[in-house]
C-alpha cells in the first residue's frame, strides 16, 4: 500500500496556479519595487559623485593659483614678507 500518484495530481492542480497567483500579484510588484529602489539610489549615488568631482576640481584650481603664487613670487613674497615684518605696526 504505497502512496497512490493519482492524489499528486490534484495537489498540483491546486499549487501550480497557486504558485502562479503568488508570483502575479506578490513577487512581480516586489521586484518592480525593489527595480525602482535600485534608480534611485543610483541617481543619488550619480549625483553625489558629481558633487565630489565638483568640489575636487575647485580644490585643484585653488592649489594651482596657489604653486603659481608661491612659484612665481617666491623670491618678491620673501621679501614683502620680511619688509611687513620689519615694518611698525603703528
Amino acid at each position: 500500500m504505497g502512496f497512490p500518484i493519482a492524489l499528486l495530481i490534484p495537489i498540483f492542480a491546486v499549487c501550480i496556479p497557486l504558485c502562479a497567483v503568488i508570483g502575479i500579484f506578490i513577487v512581480r510588484p516586489w521586484l518592480r519595487h525593489q527595480e525602482r529602489r535600485m534608480e534611485i539610489e543610483a541617481t543619488l549615488v550619480a549625483e553625489k559623485a558629481a558633487q565630489y568631482a565638483a568640489q575636487t576640481e575647485r580644490l585643484e584650481q585653488r592649489v594651482r593659483v596657489l604653486e603659481r603664487i608661491i612659484t612665481d613670487r617666491g623670491v618678491n613674497l620673501s621679501h614683502e614678507i620680511d619688509r611687513l615684518r620689519d615694518a611698525p605696526l603703528n
